[in-house]
């Protein structure tokens, strides 16, 4: 019977955390909508939260989310992404995230 609660409870922590998923996105283009800098601070950052969580909640790490965006980074830059070609924001990105 607590496996069964267990199993069921981690379901329905993944499926609100799907919702919050798209809540947040939601909040995010209304701050873009409204301007707001606050606006969308809060909503990328709660995006970021919610994926790390909803990953860790899917059996992955951290660290292997982490690993899987620079490897995904490191990829855009050599395909050449528009983003990198015009803006230098896969480097920018890639970067960051090696200097934490």
């Amino acid at each position: 019977m607590d496996k069964d609660m267990d199993v069921a409870k981690r379901a329905k922590i993944i499926e609100w955390l799907k919702t919050e998923l798209v809540d947040q996105v939601a909040h995010l283009l209304k701050g873009i909508w409204e301007g707001s800098h606050h606006k969308m601070v809060d909503g990328l950052a709660s995006i970021v939260a919610c994926c790390y969580i909803l990953g860790r909640r899917l059996g992955i790490p951290y660290r292997s989310l982490d690993e899987a965006l620079l490897d995904k980074m490191k990829k855009h830059r050599e395909d050449g992404h528009q983003l990198e070609d015009w803006y230098g924001d896969i480097s920018a990105l890639e970067d960051h995230l090696r200097k934490r």
